[in-house]
């Protein structure tokens, strides 16, 4: 078996090598779920290193480091998905999980496995690992800057918290129809929070971001950016008065406010709740699902951003996919599986959160693309309104798309101008309704920095999300404390 790229010569080393696996051990399982009927089936192994360091009020108060691996076998039989697992990487493992769950299909089936390496497009990312990057006292130091500038930006700065988080995983996965796939995923994080103080006031704000590279790309000027857009939120909440309630024109913040997008519209157009008709926009192809000009995006392979993968949990290449243009409704996101029961090709959006979890339709870097309009022409344009410049946590119902947000940071507007700060403002909507209202779209389409985390039948994953500044004037109720 001819091994033809750097990342596979590294993972055969260390994932297979290692474990004194060979590939003809994959054939031999993948041989015997093969003896039964089955639709599909892989072998996913992987093992993950991370690290982490938490530091609160100059000390590193908390650190982890941990290795885990092992490998997940599924067959699937039509809508049937059988799938087994083991914390640990053998030959002995590899056959008892195939063995498990070979019993989905009909005995008597013959076929042939021949397994082959398929080298993907040129990579998204690098392979080294960000652990090494930086020694324990230069992540430490890290942190310690990040302190020092931002009690330095304010003396109301009370408290700072800063963290750090790193990841390396490498991944082999043999599948039924011959293919060998293999990649190698590093990730990293900073965040910052700082507690504002004034009178017996506190406020919090928080910054960060991150992407697969290594730990280089947290320089001063990154670093510095962090705490400044930390620094401000705490600050601009100490003036914050308590939030109107009501249904109002709400203009939404670039960048991170696409959570929002990726909460009420991205998890309704994944494909298992599509083919199921439990998605509020099952059976909608082709409709107006949105107002002229909003055109959304997923996109798997945008170099070295948080949500982006040289190829999904399944071994398909990640793509740029376009889920709705110019209004329209045009695609769902898809797995092997789902795609395979619509009758569709697959989006490369099959995703898993490690070895032991069984791989479903998932995001990866979800936006809405640029209008035409600069945001100061859409500020100005309001009369009453609420600004919300960045979200914190929100939640959706996919069944009926309904959703509600908290608003980290926003301003009330009063003839197209900032007036004042305030907090405590939610926002509540419907997905399928609230993109029908967008009535301005700004030219400032962005992703976010590289914090995102998305939960879905208790698996997560790490995403990218974005959008433009947006107008919206109708759908959209903002819960407040005041009437």
């Amino acid at each position: 078996m001819p091994i033809s790229t750097p990342t596979s010569q590294l993972v055969h080393q260390q994932l297979l090598a290692d474990n004194e696996l060979a590939v003809a051990d994959f054939t031999h399982a993948l041989s015997l779920m093969s003896a039964h009927h089955i639709d599909y089936a892989d072998i996913y192994c992987q093992r993950s290193t991370y690290e982490s360091w938490h530091l609160e009020e100059g000390m590193v108060k908390s650190g982890s480091f941990q290795i885990e691996q092992g490998v997940g076998v599924r067959a699937v039989s039509g809508e049937k998905t059988a799938f087994a697992y083991a914390d640990n990487l053998n030959v002995q493992a590899l056959t008892d999980a195939a063995q498990a769950v070979r019993a989905i299909g009909q005995a008597g089936q013959q076929r042939s496995v021949g397994l082959q390496t398929r080298n993907l497009a040129k990579p998204l990312y690098g392979m080294a690992n960000p652990m090494l990057s930086l020694d324990a006292a230069a992540k430490v130091a890290l942190l310690q800057r990040v302190e020092t500038l931002a009690k330095a930006a304010d003396p109301r700065i009370v408290q700072v918290m800063a963290g750090l988080v790193c990841e390396h995983e490498l991944i082999y996965l043999a599948r039924l129809d011959g293919r060998i796939h293999t990649d190698v995923r590093p990730l990293v994080r900073l965040s910052v929070t700082v507690i504002a103080k004034q009178g017996e006031r506190r406020e919090q704000g928080s910054s960060g971001g991150g992407g697969r590279f290594d730990l280089g790309y947290f320089d001063e000027a990154k670093v510095k950016e962090y705490v400044d857009i930390a620094v401000a939120q705490a600050l601009t909440n100490l003036e914050a008065r308590p939030a109107p309630a009501g249904s109002m024109t709400v203009i939404l913040g670039n960048g991170w406010p696409g959570v929002l997008l990726h909460e009420a519209v991205g998890h309704g157009l994944e494909g298992d709740f599509n083919r199921k008709g439990t998605s509020a926009f099952a059976g909608r192809l082709g409709e107006r699902v949105a107002a002229k000009g909003v055109t959304v995006v997923d996109q798997g392979n945008i170099a070295e951003r948080r949500g982006s993968l040289n190829m999904d949990d399944e071994g398909n290449a990640t793509q740029r996919t376009v889920l709705i243009e110019d209004g329209i409704l045009c695609g769902y996101l898809q797995d092997e599986t789902n795609a395979r029961l619509m009758g569709v090709p697959v989006t490369g959006n099959g995703r898993r959160e490690n070895y032991a979890s069984a791989p479903m339709p998932r995001m990866t870097n979800t936006y809405m693309e640029n209008g035409v309009l600069n945001p100061e022409e859409i500020l100005a344009s309001v009369d009453k309104g609420l600004y919300a410049v960045n979200f914190g946590g929100g939640q959706v119902d996919i069944t009926s798309g309904k959703f509600v947000f908290s608003a980290s940071e926003a301003w009330w507007v009063e003839n197209g101008k900032l007036q004042y700060p305030v907090k405590g403002a939610t926002i509540i909507g419907s997905g399928p309704e609230v993109l029908k209202h967008v009535s301005m779209i700004g030219n400032d389409s962005r992703l976010d920095s590289g914090v995102g985390v998305c939960g879905k039948d208790g698996q997560s994953v790490p995403v990218g999300v974005g959008q433009p500044t947006l107008r919206i004037d109708a759908g959209l109720t903002v819960g407040g404390s005041q009437t």
